[in-house]
């Protein structure tokens, strides 16, 4: 990934990069899981976006969770429309590599998946993960309904307990939505990067904090 010096604070919306009216890729098929990477998905699926640092390692943790039935990287939660990785990489679109993640609840749960996005990164570095600066690497969950929201919210509270017992400081992951913001998907060569190339960069961010194999967020921590 790009390692120079990048804003380490989000940009002005109206200084952002113009972007572009069109998408700049056509989505494919995923390599490994076989499934088109671009709605529409089949009835009964649901969407998880999530920000954790390098999108590139991020998906490969996702598509091998099961009942995950197709991944894809992108851009998600700025201001430019249709970005590239080099605009997203100068920190003036306001966009996180973030990971969508198509899954079906009756195989995996919402929860299951918030406890890989918690284990996976260290949500406490702000504007980075390890030596990877810059906005494009924050921690963010983007959630698609009240639902979701509100399991976030309760699981980051959970997780947070565990990391202050570790020794670690607050949590600065975003929850944004409902609406989740638009998700551009990336240029075709970042999609199951590390497939395509299996000594690629694959940082280890994670804390070694785990929240329990059985964890869930029960209805009761659903109520407002």
């Amino acid at each position: 990934m790009w390692l120079f010096n990048k804003p380490a604070s989000m940009p002005n919306p109206a200084e952002s990069l113009p972007g572009r009216p069109d998408p700049i890729v056509t989505p494919g098929t995923h390599r490994i899981l076989g499934h088109a990477l671009a709605a529409p998905y089949p009835a009964g699926l649901e969407i998880a976006e999530f920000a954790l640092g390098c999108f590139w390692g991020e998906e490969k943790t996702f598509w091998q969770v099961p009942g995950v039935w197709v991944t894809a990287v992108g851009y998600q939660g700025g201001y430019t429309p249709n970005p590239t990785y080099q605009e997203a990489c100068t920190g003036r679109t306001g966009h996180a590599e973030a990971v969508r993640v198509v899954f079906d609840p009756a195989k995996v749960t919402y929860d299951e998946l918030l406890k890989t996005f918690w284990e996976d990164h260290d949500p406490t570095q702000g504007m980075r993960q390890g030596n990877d600066a810059g906005t494009q690497y924050r921690s963010a969950i983007f959630v698609h309904d009240e639902a979701q929201r509100r399991a976030a919210e309760a699981s980051k509270a959970m997780y947070q307990e565990r990391l202050s017992a570790a020794g670690f400081g607050a949590i600065t992951t975003e929850i944004v939505g409902p609406p989740a913001p638009e998700f551009y998907f990336a240029e075709d060569y970042h999609q199951q990067y590390l497939d395509k190339n299996p000594g690629g960069y694959c940082p280890n961010h994670r804390t070694g904090v785990t929240l329990p194999d059985d964890f869930a967020i029960t209805p009761l921590q659903y109520v407002d």
